[in-house]
């Protein structure tokens, strides 16, 4: 598994907090969008099944070239996903998750009306 890199391309440590590891901004200076999905219960999988799962989530989230960064937080059973902006990229990349995961919840909030 490559390490992951900070902003500026240097490796970080998994274990500093995720504002300090996720990107902010792609390559090209825009802001990137991301997205937060919980998967009840991971936590308590056995090793195996978790092993299983995170590389099913890294080849699934690693088909999609607008994944810029992802992190799975067993602990709390959280998975970031940071993406390049694109109209409707994170309910495809979330319902893509959500067939293979049924369990796995989408965190958002329901949209104000203009």
């Amino acid at each position: 598994m490559r390490q992951p890199l900070g902003v500026d391309g240097t490796p970080v440590a998994a274990h500093e907090p995720l504002y300090a590891r996720v990107p902010t901004h792609g390559e090209d200076g825009r802001p990137l969008s991301d997205f937060m999905m919980l998967f009840p219960g991971l936590r308590e999988r056995p090793r195996s099944e978790l092993a299983r799962r995170a590389n099913g989530l890294g080849a699934l989230l690693g088909a999609h070239d607008e994944v810029v960064f992802a992190d799975l937080n067993i602990p709390l059973n959280l998975l970031w996903v940071s993406v390049l902006p694109k109209p409707g990229i994170i309910t495809a990349i979330a319902s893509s998750i959500q067939r293979h995961f049924p369990e796995a919840l989408l965190v958002a909030s329901k949209m104000q009306p203009d």
